[in-house]
C-alpha cells in the first residue's frame, strides 16, 4: 500500500487513556483518497501512486480532461504522489481509507505549512531578547549591530527581520492515538504544523 496519507487538520483537544492519563491530541479529518494514476518503472522510471484529495466547485480543462479519461466523476483540488510500500497495487479509481494505512500506536512524521505571521521583527521571528530600557524607547525591539567593519558587509544567513511563517515544517515521531473509520477521524498525540483546515501529510516511519 502507500507510504502516507493526506488529512485535514482540525482542533486540538484532550482525551483520557484507559489508565486515566490525560493526553493532548490533534483531531484530523481523514477522508478517503482516490487513486488517479499509477507510475511504473517501465513507463515513468519510478514507481508511485498518484492520489487526488480535496474538492472544489470548478476545475480547469486539464483536470477535467484527466478525470474524464479515467472515468471519474470528481473535482479534486490537489494531487500528490506517494510511494508504494508493498506489492499490492490499487486500481485506478479505487479509494484508500486511513485505517488501511495506519493503526493506533503507529509512529508518524507530520508535514505541513506553518502559520503565516506576516513581516515580523527579530524578537518575534527569532526569539531575540529586548534591548535595555535605559536608552531610547523606540530601539527596545531593534536587532542591534548586524556586523563588524571587517568584512564590511552583512554576512549571509544573518538573523534579520523578515517574512515569518508559511514554511514547510515536519514534526517527527508523533504517535497515532486512535482512528475512527465511521467518522473518518484520526487523533494524533501532540500538536502538528499548519492552520485550521489545512492539509498535512502523514508519513509512516520505517
Amino acid at each position: 500500500m502507500i507510504s502516507g496519507f493526506l488529512v485535514k487538520k482540525g482542533q486540538m483537544t484532550s482525551v483520557y487513556t484507559p489508565d486515566g492519563k490525560r493526553v493532548g491530541v490533534t483531531k484530523c479529518v481523514a477522508l478517503p483518497l482516490t487513486v488517479t494514476q499509477i507510475k511504473t518503472v517501465d513507463k515513468d522510471g519510478y514507481q508511485s501512486i498518484q492520489i487526488a484529495y480535496g474538492s472544489k466547485k470548478k476545475v480547469d480543462k486539464a483536470i477535467s480532461g484527466k478525470m474524464s479519461k479515467i472515468s471519474l466523476d470528481i473535482k479534486p483540488r490537489f494531487f500528490k504522489e506517494l510511494k508504494l510500500t508493498s506489492d499490492q497495487i490499487p486500481q485506478i479509481g479505487s479509494e484508500i481509507t486511513i485505517d488501511s494505512i495506519f493503526k493506533p500506536g503507529d509512529i508518524v512524521d507530520v508535514t505541513g505549512t506553518s502559520k503565516g505571521h506576516g513581516y515580523a521583527g527579530v524578537v518575534k521571528r527569532h526569539g531575540f531578547k529586548k534591548q535595555p530600557l535605559l536608552g531610547a524607547s523606540n530601539y527596545v525591539r531593534r536587532p542591534g549591530s548586524i556586523g563588524a567593519q571587517t568584512p564590511g558587509k552583512v554576512v549571509k544567513g544573518k538573523k534579520m527581520p523578515g517574512h515569518f511563517g508559511v514554511d514547510t515544517v515536519t514534526i517527527s515521531s508523533l504517535e497515532v492515538f486512535s482512528i475512527n473509520p465511521e467518522t473518518k477521524e484520526i487523533l494524533i498525540k501532540g500538536s502538528i504544523p499548519g492552520s485550521f483546515n489545512s492539509w498535512v501529510t502523514l508519513q509512516k516511519r520505517s
